[in-house]
Formats: C-alpha cells, structure tokens, sequence
C-alpha cells in the first residue's frame, strides 16, 4: 500500500490522521518538524506528505522548498484558517493543495486518494492517447515527462496534469472552476486563487518571458487558453 508521511508538530493531530489514513488502508510515517520531514523522504519511498506549515526548528514553507529540490511527491498543507498568505506562499513554492483546520476525515481521505491516485498515475498506467504537442512543448504521457524545445521539464503531479488538460484541448479557453474539477477532482472553491498559482509555476517553466506568455494566455473574465506559440 501507499506510504503517507504525516508532518505536524502537534501530536494529537498526527495520531488523528494515522487512525484515519490507516483505517483506509495507507502506511504512515510521522514527523513533527519539516526538518524531520525532509529526513523522512530522504530515508523512506513516500507516495504523499500531509504537512504543517507553523512548526518549529523548520516550518512547512521552508521544508517544500528543501522537498521540491528532490522530489515531486505530492504535498497537503495543513492550515489554519488565518493563514492565507502562507496557503498562497505554501502553492508557490510547490505544494499541490492545501486542507484547512479543523478539517474532517471525510476530507483528508478524499484529498489523499485524489492526490496519490495522481501521482501514481504518473508512472505508469495506460493512456488513450500517449503524446501530446504544441509548439515547442512535448508530453510523453507513456514516459511522463515533459520537454520544452527538446529540453526536459521537471513538472509536480498538479503541474503535469493542468498541462495535459491544455494539451487535450488546445485552443480552448479552459475557466479556472473547469481547471479545478478537473484536475483536482473536487468542488471548486477558492478555485481562482489555487489555478492561478500553479499556471505560473507552468509560464515560469515553459515561457521564455512569463510575463509575456508564448503558450499560457489568460482570457480575461473567462480563464486560460493553450496557443501553439511562435517557435
């Protein structure tokens, strides 16, 4: 089964996720601080990491960053409702969505299983259709990878997976609330917010110019389109 890897300086809430994670069927692993996290991924196969972002010694934030060095394993934040910013720093700097405190086990499993189902999906499974261009952009859906002009792209699960959705349909202006279902498999609340962070992560890697985007163009009032871009 999956490994998940439980991250939060608060011991009632780590032991309140393992009875919910492994009552479902998951491995976990517990950390209390993102240095113990970023330790745990070193030494452990994780398949997902429910994480803090206030914690002593190393908080969430800093302890994404030091992950995504490495790794694209997804990552959950845990929040607290009066963090907003940090839920918008935590997107920025890698993570893949966010749960907010209090949250209920109905919740965490519902986002654990769409996450992992994500990332697993990414090394292997069977597709319909296994490469998608345009443009200087390539997906090899059967090898998951990415290239830009014939240079690899490292792309996180959430990444990879709004790509594809462009691919599927390019041309098409796409709404953030549309993004959002689709790729998160969810009710898109706070949607806006959450796609717009991980398109610039996708402009940042792919254009040239993020600021003046070649492929990603935002329609105004409506969402985004994928163009063929000038090579």
């Amino acid at each position: 089964m999956y490994n998940i890897l439980i991250c939060d300086d608060e011991r009632d809430i780590v032991s309140a996720l393992k009875i919910y994670l492994e009552s479902d069927g998951y491995t976990t692993l517990t950390a209390y601080n993102g240095r113990e996290a970023v330790k745990c991924l070193e030494e452990n196969e994780v398949h997902l990491v429910l994480m803090d972002i206030m914690m002593p010694e190393m908080d969430g934030i800093s302890a994404m960053v030091k992950i995504r060095e490495k790794s694209n394993v997804p990552v959950i934040l845990l929040t607290a409702k009066s963090e907003d910013t940090d839920k918008v720093l935590g997107l920025n700097v890698g993570a893949d969505d966010y749960i907010t405190k209090p949250f209920s086990p109905v919740e965490v499993l519902a986002r654990v299983r769409s996450q992992v189902r994500r990332y697993m999906s990414l090394g292997g499974g069977e597709k319909k259709v296994s490469n998608l261009t345009c443009g200087g952009i390539e997906m090899d859906d059967k090898a998951k990878s990415v290239t830009l002009d014939g240079e690899i792209v490292n792309l996180t699960p959430t990444e990879y997976d709004i790509l594809k959705l462009f691919l599927q349909h390019p041309g098409e202006v796409i709404s953030p609330k549309d993004i959002y279902r689709k790729v998160w498999n969810d009710a898109p609340y706070g949607a806006e917010s959450t796609v717009a962070v991980h398109i610039r992560h996708l402009r940042e890697k792919l254009e040239i110019n993020p600021a003046e985007p070649r492929y990603l163009k935002v329609v105004w009032g409506q969402g985004y389109k994928l163009e063929k871009g000038n090579r």
